[in-house]
């Protein structure tokens, strides 16, 4: 079990943002966080890093406890938030170094050259990050939350403000990134679910109102869409 959230509460104040959500994952999927703004994903997405705590409830990550081990825990996710935070002023390769040694990854230079290839950065190796365009700060992002190797993969709205092409791209890389670990993403954009994901979870208003395969979801009576509406309403 890469993933595992047991009766998760989180509240802000009075406001109850998560309302016991229960969920698990598993090594290998591509599971997208599918429902409107506002309906809890980045919160759920936060509490599995470690970023904020539950305030009632448990979660575990590749069989740590998040709240009780949480070194061991950020060892094995690797984190992309929804407003990439990048410096400009570094220029690609540096930037990935800084952040490998952060990381403590041993063999920084050549980590750091196999990150750049499989994320397809690549041309774009010599300039800084302030030079480059939306996609390429995406891969960017991606790059850093992938330098330790970790087994798990957390990211909030992976593709917003990509052009067509960017999307394209960053969507395939994203399937090929879930072949050998867990990639949980977030979206309020349908088709994102059905270009990049095996298994769908809709959440509204903090609880999770459906959870299952991309294709059983698409089968079901007025298929995705129809279930995605129904969030809105």
């Amino acid at each position: 079990m890469s993933i595992a959230v047991h009766a998760v509460e989180k509240r802000f104040g009075d406001q109850r943002a998560l309302k016991g959500v229960t969920l698990r994952l598993e090594k290998g999927e591509v599971v997208g966080l599918l429902g409107p703004n506002g309906a809890g994903k980045s919160t759920l997405m936060r509490l599995v890093t470690g970023y904020l705590p539950p305030t009632s409830g448990r979660i575990e990550v590749c069989g740590f406890d998040v709240m009780d081990e949480p070194l061991e825990t950020k060892r094995r996710v690797g984190y992309l938030p929804e407003h990439n935070p990048l410096h400009e002023d570094m220029y690609v390769r540096e930037y990935l170094r800084f952040v490998a040694g952060v990381q403590g990854v041993a063999n920084r230079n050549e980590r750091v050259d196999a990150v750049i290839a499989e994320v397809g950065l690549t041309p774009e190796v010599h300039k800084q990050i302030g030079q480059l365009s939306k996609g390429y700060r995406q891969r960017v992002g991606l790059a850093q939350a992938l330098i330790h190797d970790p087994e798990v993969l957390i990211l909030d709205e992976p593709t917003s403000g990509l052009d067509p092409n960017q999307l394209v791209d960053v969507r395939a890389l994203i399937r090929t990134l879930g072949r050998d670990r867990t990639v949980i993403l977030s979206t309020h954009i349908m088709q994102e679910v059905e270009a990049m994901c095996d298994r769908v979870v809709l959440i509204r208003l903090g609880e999770i109102v459906a959870d299952a395969s991309l294709k059983s979801m698409l089968n079901a009576e007025g298929g995705l869409e129809a279930q995605f509406k129904a969030l809105t309403a």
